[in-house]
């Protein structure tokens, strides 16, 4: 009789799983308020002696089907990296350890302050090992405040500690500038690193500083970020009242684009204006990448991507890498991990899944969704995913081999161009303001 009881409940449990499954994603409950809906309504309809005993076992048969997706998801993200497009891991060294790697351990920051009190600290060795990242961009960034001063210098500061850090933690991290690098890497057991630059006001307006950032290894840079360029718009621009300077790029922009073309270096529009987005796509000949940011249709905020955009960014071969700050996700108010599957799922439905990868933002921003903490959380992604009917082969891509496809596409555009001597023009007098001259010299 109590075999006959059980399976009888878990006939019930499969039918009212179901059920509760549509009306949690309704009210967007987090996975363990969704199981625990879900057990509760099944219990309440149940003799109490009966009550207690379904609860526990269906308790167990519900860890065991997470425990089996958490072994798929550990299993694929074993062969295949999964590669996040934007970490600012640098930045927050600059900020809490003055850029010193002497004084501190990043094995494991869980318990060690300041580190374990900053809301934007989120990475660590330990995490990232438990999170399965198989393959990070860390991000040299420079403030705003910098533009036109001394955004150069800070920028290669950035540059350098990205170095030591890989040289110190060898054991666990290495340089990769290709996608084969990053596969051979992967392979090894390592983390593969590679770097992008976030802000285009760090070039100082300079193509030859832009080719030396390529090599030093840098192999994406996102256009501007919260201010624009004397050649680019960004994304505040959109706000309301705001007026456009360049209406997108200028001509000495679209020089930039072409040289990062030349040189095999990765065009990142996350933070540019919708104009600025729209001329790169006319102007690139190779795909594009945003390296953290949402669908605007799921969050109308300017730092997102209209579905206009997406459509082109898929003739284009690009990628969108979706960001996990709740700003962008949920428009202000807290954010959980399904409102980062909402915009997953609103790409591909739009563009398809060869378009999409993962660009946390981490030790970047300072609210971040339930579940997806830190880097450690990655593997919930992927497990919702699955849940939700994602094949492996799918979830692949999401991991990595999108981004891989695109590496291996822009360093085959450079290929193409190699007939291209590098651009060397200077920017425009004209296209500086008064204020940007303050502190140039008149040297030749």
């Amino acid at each position: 009789m109590a075999q006959l009881r059980f399976i009888g409940w878990v006939i019930v449990l499969a039918f009212v799983s179901a059920e509760v499954s549509a009306f949690a994603k309704l009210i967007d409950r987090p996975l363990g308020e969704k199981v625990g809906f879900t057990l509760n309504k099944i219990s309440e309809s149940l003799p109490d002696n009966e009550a207690k005993t379904f609860t526990n076992e269906a308790s167990e048969t519900e860890a065991v089907s997470v425990n089996d997706e958490l072994a798929i998801v550990s299993k694929l993200l074993d062969r295949v990296p999964l590669i996040d497009g934007h970490n600012d891991l640098p930045h927050v060294i600059r900020l809490l350890a003055e850029s010193r790697l002497a004084t501190f351990n990043l094995t494991d920051l869980t318990d060690k302050k300041p580190w374990n009190s900053d809301p934007t600290s989120h990475t660590d060795i330990v995490r990232l090992r438990k999170g399965k990242v198989g393959a990070q961009f860390w991000v040299a960034y420079t403030n705003c405040k910098t533009q036109h001063i001394d955004s150069p210098q800070k920028a290669l500061e950035q540059i350098d500690l990205i170095h030591r850090l890989i040289d110190l933690y060898s054991d666990t991290f290495q340089l990769a500038t290709t996608a084969q690098e990053i596969e051979d890497v992967f392979g090894t057991g390592k983390i593969a690193s590679l770097i992008g630059v976030e802000g285009g006001h760090a070039l100082g307006n300079s193509l030859s500083l832009l080719r030396i950032f390529y090599r030093l290894g840098v192999r994406y840079m996102t256009l501007t970020h919260s201010c624009p360029t004397p050649w680019a718009d960004n994304s505040q621009l959109d706000n309301p009242g705001e007026e456009p300077i360049h209406d997108g790029l200028s001509g000495f922009g679209e020089m930039i684009v072409q040289e990062m073309n030349r040189l095999g270096m990765m065009v990142d529009i996350s933070h540019v204006s919708v104009a600025t987005m729209e001329d790169v796509l006319n102007v690139s000949q190779a795909p594009v990448i945003f390296s953290h940011s949402g669908a605007f249709s799921v969050c109308n905020h300017t730092r997102n991507v209209p579905d206009h955009v997406l459509r082109r960014l898929a003739n284009n071969g690009g990628i969108i890498m979706v960001v996990f700050y709740n700003e962008f996700l949920s428009c202000g108010r807290s954010a959980n991990i399904n409102d980062v599957i909402r915009h997953i799922e609103h790409i591909r439905n739009l563009i398809g899944v060869d378009h999409i990868g993962l660009g946390g933002d981490f030790n970047g921003v300072n609210r971040v969704p339930t579940d997806l903490e830190d880097v450690s959380k990655y593997p919930n992604i992927f497990v919702e995913l699955l849940r939700l009917g994602w094949s492996e082969t799918d979830l692949e891509k999401l991991a990595g081999t999108n981004m891989l496809r695109i590496m291996r596409r822009v360093e085959q555009v450079k290929q193409e161009l190699s007939f291209m001597e590098p651009i060397e023009e200077w920017i425009p007098k004209d296209d500086l303001r008064p204020e940007h001259k303050l502190c140039l010299t008149d040297y030749v």
